[in-house]
């Protein structure tokens, strides 16, 4: 068990130090154009931003290579071992990176006394953010796609056989894409969420003072403390299973938060409004939660019914997520629409109160995140446990909580997008606030362009991410089987696969095709900008955040629904290895693959930085 976690953190170690190299290309270029454009302490945050998202992500990543191979040694003595210690590994994560971004800009804000150069620090966590989750996510998705075609379709070999040169590739993936790309996501989103918070605070310290500036950063404080508390019930239960826990631990931290929120609504801005726009922000995350849990959970109508019709093929399994998926995308929207207006009617058209429902989606953010990092932990602890060998029992176990790992990843990244989605509203309302435009005017032909290629930019986007993955996907087919090809003895596995080689695949193609989708996120609205100028920039922004709302949720929903499907025709419920039913559900969970771990997580943070660089820019374009 330790020679084969040594291998997976060589690999993800190798990988970073590769990926900071790559990032670093770009980053003394933008920093040196920054200082020249705002001056020095916009510079500096934006450095700030850049390494501290980067060490988020780190956190993230270091944590899991050292829980899985215990997570595995647990699961030989009980499920309810191996799930505690998978989500204490993972709640390290996510207490470190919510923490590590509160403390990063209360040092900030304390240091410089100004808003302004607090932009760049959040433009320089999302720049980061997106080039870790678009590099980490077609790693990831290379090596998976990869292995999953030659191995279970092609050898009709099981996953995580040691006999599958990309093993290793695929399993060091979780990790860079799951827990690295996911730490730095879910610290852009959270530094950005105060940032914005901070200078609408700003405009309304006629009402408010000094503690409208201060009640985000408090607001989010609060959320950890909750979220310690909901993380603390999180073991086994009697009679209750792993997915139940955790369920339990989420609720609880939600009325801790909400208890808590009430406290500092009343004591610091002795304001009644502002604590139900706060509240309808965390109802609106839970929903979001619920919805996707609905359409991924193993025991619920569309996992059960996409399993079953995969007896029909793959083509049959494939139209039939898309339908699933396609549906997933809307309550999830309507509860987002639904805490915007009713914090804009009950606080009498405050958008102070927008901003605070907006926070009121981060306050779960550390449970959340710990919920995530355990589903790589577990993923990672199950492929440990079948290349070493242990017993069939633990093995079993580990694909248990796995199962239940992947439902709750897609919890977290439909949680994110709801964050996100109002994040990206309150982001423009930031903007156009900052620009001084009352209105958008749709009906006049330059705005209403900006608008539709507003729209049109996240499919262009999720063209570049998906395509690349299919690309690394190829050239990882190819090698694995030339190794089955031309070495002698592996298929009986009397030889050890060349593992290096498809890790070294997999992270060229990913340091290579990150760079364009990367470029393209911040390229866009300065080339906007400049070329027309702030109110179709302003436009712009509308059009890309509605957009990338609705594909992202579809992304992250169907990808998640034909892993589980995946997942439940596995345990022999339509066929054994090598049945219509199992070769369908394989195809559509390598389908589902780069939709999920993808585009999907990336367009959270392609809206976001769109959204900071409109920000920072807008001084220019004056």
């Amino acid at each position: 068990m330790k020679e084969v976690a040594g291998y997976i953190a060589i690999g993800t170690n190798a990988y970073l130090s590769r990926q900071v190299k790559t990032i670093g290309l770009v980053v003394p270029w933008l920093f040196i154009a920054m200082w020249l454009a705002f001056g020095s302490w916009t510079a500096i945050a934006f450095l700030s931003g850049v390494a501290l998202s980067l060490i988020a992500g780190y956190i993230g990543m270091n944590v899991a290579i050292r829980s899985n191979v215990r997570t595995a040694s647990a699961a030989i003595v009980s499920m309810g071992s191996a799930f505690r210690t998978a989500f204490m590994g993972g709640s390290v994560t996510g207490l470190s990176v919510t923490a590590l971004s509160l403390l990063a800009l209360c040092t900030l804000r304390t240091t410089l006394g100004n808003l302004e150069p607090l932009i760049g620090f959040g433009f320089g966590g999302s720049l980061a953010a997106l080039f870790a989750q678009i590099g980490g996510g077609i790693y990831t998705k290379s090596a998976d796609i990869g292995a999953d075609l030659v191995g279970k379709l092609e050898e009709e070999i099981p996953e995580d056989d040691p006999r599958n040169a990309a093993v290793i590739a695929d399993l060091v993936g979780d990790n860079v894409g799951d827990c690295a790309g996911r730490g730095s996501d879910l610290f852009q989103s959270f530094s950005d969420d105060m940032i914005t918070g901070m200078i609408l605070g700003a405009i309304f310290s006629w009402k408010y003072g000094a503690n409208g500036v201060v009640f985000p950063l408090v607001m989010q404080a609060t959320g950890i403390l909750g979220c310690i508390v909901g993380i603390s019930l999180v073991r086994e239960w009697k009679g209750r299973s792993p997915s139940a826990s955790l369920f339990l631990g989420l609720f609880l931290a939600s009325a801790v938060n909400a208890f808590g929120l009430y406290i500092l609504s009343m004591t610091l801005l002795n304001d009644f409004t502002i604590f139900i726009a706060g509240l309808s922000g965390l109802i609106a995350t839970l929903i979001a939660v619920l919805v996707s849990e609905y359409y991924t959970g193993l025991g619920n109508r569309p996992i059960r019914r996409m399993a079953e019709i995969s007896q029909g093929g793959a083509a049959i399994n494939i139209i039939t997520g898309f339908s699933f998926g396609l549906q997933s995308s809307i309550l999830p929207i309507l509860a987002v629409v639904a805490a915007i207006i009713i914090s804009f009617v009950i606080s009498g058209g405050s958008l102070y109160a927008i901003v605070v429902a907006n926070i009121g989606t981060d306050l779960l953010s550390a449970f959340i995140m710990s919920s995530d990092a355990y589903g790589p932990i577990a993923d990672n602890a199950e492929g440990i446990a079948r290349m070493s060998g242990v017993s069939a029992e633990a093995s079993a176990s580990l694909q248990k909580l796995d199962a239940v790992g992947n439902t709750m990843k897609a919890s977290t990244k439909a949680f994110a997008m709801a964050s996100g989605t109002l994040t990206a509203f309150v982001t423009f309302l930031t903007y156009f606030s900052t620009a001084g435009i009352p209105t958008l005017a749709v009906s006049v032909p330059f705005a209403l362009a900006a608008l539709y290629l507003g729209v049109a930019l996240p499919y262009l986007f999720s063209s570049l991410t998906i395509g690349a993955t299919a690309n690394g996907a190829l050239r990882m087919v190819y090698e694995v089987r030339r190794q089955f090809r031309e070495m002698v003895g592996l298929r009986e596995g009397k030889t050890t696969p060349d593992y290096a080689r498809c890790v070294d695949i997999a992270a060229a193609n990913a340091l290579k095709e990150m760079v364009i989708p990367g470029i393209l996120a911040f390229s866009a609205p300065v080339v906007m900008g400049v070329l027309f100028g702030p109110e179709e920039l302003g436009t712009m922004l509308v059009g890309a955040a509605a957009s990338a709302a609705l594909l992202g949720f579809f992304f992250n929903n169907v990808g998640a629904a034909f892993d589980n499907a995946k997942k439940l025709v596995e345990t022999g419920l339509y066929g054994d290895r090598g049945s219509i039913a199992y070769k369908a559900s394989v195809v559509g969970d390598t389908v589902g693959d780069p939709l999920k771990d993808v585009a999907g997580p990336s367009l959270l943070i392609f809206m976001k930085l769109v959204g900071m660089t409109a920000l920072l820019i807008l001084r220019l374009l004056h």
